[in-house]
């Protein structure tokens, strides 16, 4: 279909037979272009990505770990002839800055801020969010605390219920959260920080690996082995612990709001598993709920999968408000 041409080559350019019976080539749709950017939130510089018309209805895609905005790099223009799409680095990831642990404290409702900041910054009054892994908590904050700013929801390997977090990857992590001071709890962690590790998130539960690139992982992987990088990541691992205490909260978001929501999920992820987004259908009226056939990093292989998704949804319920 044309409007998924982004995720594969160019096919030849059409011909079609005038009137004469003479050949007449059509020119294929201009590419959507994406803006690489950085835009001042206090003292950092928070980089992002954007493609589409200023005044197109709004996607705001937030990233997880341990990737950055570079996971969207063919979603952003798979979807930017018709919406604005905007995918921003966190700090300590991707191009933003990295501020050392002494001068800003890496916690989720740190993130959620300067997240929160940053849609002020680039004008973003409304706007449908995209959450995967990370995401999910940071865009859940903004949601509870500007609901009427929220025109939809799609939520890909993103968590808001005990049930996905109820697996053996989150066992050495919960004990972290149990022992905080404890650095044996601590550097038992590190071995998700590995090259290796990183290659697994991209890999796992995918029917051919043939079909990912490795160029995401190894992106990943330069930015985490940076000097410093390694306990800014265990910090937020440790911050991740206060995001179940909030599932009550955000689930009563959607239950009083009821956002229009897309379930677009990778079913054989093993950190974020399918049990993970049976719940949302307990408490939402408005749910399209997709399990793929897909790991952690669903856009990898199912892109343009996830995109066609998007447009048929985002049509229906957000391009009419």
């Amino acid at each position: 279909m044309i409007r998924l041409a982004v995720f594969a080559p160019i096919a030849a350019v059409a011909l079609t037979v005038g009137l004469a019976g003479s050949a007449v080539a059509q020119q294929p749709a201009p590419a959507v272009k994406v803006a690489h950017k950085t835009v001042k939130v206090g003292d950092l510089d928070i980089f992002y990505r954007e493609a589409g018309p200023k005044d197109a209805p709004a996607i705001l895609l937030l990233h997880g770990f341990p990737t950055s905005s570079q996971m969207f790099r063919n979603l952003l223009p798979a979807l930017g002839d018709k919406y604005r799409v905007i995918a921003p680095d966190y700090p300590g990831y991707g191009h933003s800055s990295m501020p050392s642990r002494d001068k800003f404290k890496y916690t989720f409702d740190n993130l959620a801020d300067v997240i929160d900041q940053f849609t002020e910054k680039v004008e973003l009054k409304k706007f449908a969010l995209y959450v995967q892994d990370y995401g999910a908590p940071v865009g859940y904050r903004i949601a509870v605390k500007y609901p009427d700013r929220i025109t939809a929801i799609v939520v890909q390997n993103g968590n808001a219920y005990e049930e996905g977090l109820d697996n053996e990857f989150w066992k050495p992590i919960k004990a972290y959260w149990k022992e905080p001071a404890n650095k044996d709890k601590r550097n038992a962690l590190r071995d998700a920080l590995t090259y290796e590790t990183t290659k697994w998130q991209y890999t796992h539960g995918v029917k051919n690996p043939e079909l990912v690139s490795p160029d995401g992982a190894a992106h990943d992987q330069f930015l985490l082995d940076r000097k410093g990088n390694d306990e800014i990541q265990l910090d937020l691992f440790l911050s991740y612990g206060s995001n179940p205490p909030l599932y009550p909260k955000w689930q009563e978001y959607f239950r009083k709001h009821q956002p229009p929501v897309l379930i677009a999920w990778g079913k054989n992820d093993q950190i974020f598993p399918a049990a993970g987004a049976e719940p949302y259908k307990r408490d939402l009226k408005t749910l399209e709920f997709h399990l793929l056939d897909a790991g952690h990093f669903a856009l990898e292989t199912n892109g343009a999968e996830i995109a066609e998704l998007m447009r048929n949804f985002l049509g229906k319920h957000v391009n009419k408000k």
